[in-house]
């Protein structure tokens, strides 16, 4: 063999070699690397094999395309039904971004400005308090009128003042006396007539003075429940969901889906993963009943649609074509990027690193972890988990089905994807 078809034959052979290293590469940002994406295989089959989770399903967009949709382990473990890439999970509070986008359909629309109050459209918050004085049981024992209205924007931004039952605070207690639930029932409850027990409790604080993750977001489903007319359900199928192509996207599976809902564990000390039995109370978040039986009447906005990856992916990219996707548009440019940008400060750090909907990376030096500045992101109770990255033009999205768990894998998730970038 002559010395120049030897060196077309390494020409070939390392492009070649390149082509298997790079999964996409384009002008448009970094490429992603193959090699390195075999990581988050790795690490999500070792979370597996010692018992943490029964499987998952993990999915990358990066520009536009989907560079990453593998499922691992199961879906139940006592019938061994694998995991699939259309297996269907538990959102829980990864509803919150869709209640928070059908808002501001309505907010596009005209019908309400975000710095409303609240009670010019539902009038049963008109009169709020709040908690000055709680004794040593956790009664409120003393309130004071509030100074100043629950805004709408205080609402996506979880500065309205109210809490949730399941967290512990100085309302938990006044709450669970009322009947309040987290989001997630069997039984036949309807969103107005919670949201009226809502509306006489006190507040944690006054509005607009701090941050307090609670029933805020089921109290914009509500509004958008009045405000457009129609059951929130439908509201989301009509202007969301149908348009976006979320065929998986549910508060209540059809029978057809229910059975690739995934099986919600929990890990018992020195026995692992155990299955929910599901106990049909009405204050019980991690209720494995919900959404394949009961009433079925009870639509949450902070809590209560399930979902797949990939259909969740749609509405997430979306959101980083700035409102559009596939030719449906959703919302404008301008909408999309007010609700990414922070506004109020949930986690201490002194910087308003929460926007309406999101946590947002307002300083990548304080955040001190693998991310681009204006990355915004959220997760679900059950361990699901996402986030955008507009500079990267990059989508993570991870499911795994637990509550309580003790996996960090979704936050390790993200740092899996961000060193694949070349």
């Amino acid at each position: 063999m002559n010395k120049t078809i030897v060196a077309i034959a390494v020409v070939i052979l390392v492009a070649a070699l390149a082509l298997t290293q790079i999964a996409m590469r384009d002008d448009d940002g970094p490429a992603v690397i193959v090699d390195r994406l075999g990581r988050i295989d790795s690490a999500i089959n070792a979370e597996i094999e010692i018992g943490r989770i029964a499987g998952a399903v993990a999915l990358i967009l990066r520009n536009g395309d989907v560079v990453y949709h593998k499922s691992f382990g199961l879906a139940d473990i006592e019938s061994k039904v694998p995991m699939r890439t259309d297996s269907i999970f538990r959102i829980a509070s990864m509803t919150k971004a869709i209640t928070s986008v059908a808002a501001m359909v309505l907010y596009e629309q005209g019908h309400f400005q975000l710095n409303d109050p609240v009670a010019k459209y539902l009038p049963e918050f008109a009169q709020m308090s709040v908690i000055s004085g709680v004794d040593e049981e956790g009664n409120v024992t003393a309130t004071v009128p509030a100074t100043r209205p629950i805004k709408i924007i205080d609402l996506m931004t979880h500065a309205s003042g109210i809490g949730y039952p399941f967290i512990p605070s100085k309302v938990q207690r006044s709450y669970h006396d009322a009947g309040l639930i987290d989001g997630l029932t069997v039984k036949d409850l309807k969103l107005a007539s919670q949201m009226k027990v809502l509306a006489t409790q006190p507040l944690l604080f006054e509005p607009g003075s701090a941050f307090a993750y609670g029933l805020s977001t089921d109290v914009l489903g509500y509004l958008v429940e009045v405000v457009s007319g129609k059951p929130l359900d439908q509201f989301l199928s009509e202007e969301i969901f149908d348009p976006l192509g979320m065929n998986d996207t549910y508060f209540y599976l059809p029978d057809d889906k229910a059975g690739r809902l995934v099986t919600l564990y929990n890990v018992v000390d020195d026995v692992g993963l155990v299955a929910h039995e599901g106990s049909g109370t009405d204050i019980e978040v991690n209720d494995a009943l919900y959404p394949i039986i009961g009433a079925k009447t009870y639509f949450s906005g902070g809590a209560g649609l399930s979902s797949t990856a990939h259909d969740y992916s749609l509405f997430l990219q979306m959101l980083l074509n700035d409102g559009e996707f596939d030719g449906a548009r959703i919302l404008g440019r301008k909408s999309v990027e007010l609700m990414r940008t922070g506004r109020v400060d949930w986690d201490g750090d002194d910087i308003p690193d929460f926007g309406l909907g999101f946590a947002v990376v307002s300083d990548l030096g304080r955040n001190g972890e693998l991310a681009s500045p204006g990355a915004y992101a959220w997760g679900g109770a059950f361990d699901t988990s996402y986030w955008i990255d507009p500079h990267e033009d990059l989508i993570g999205v991870y499911m795994s089905q637990a509550r309580p768990t003790n996996s960090d894998l979704s936050a390790r998730f993200k740092t899996l994807v961000y060193q694949a970038l070349e």
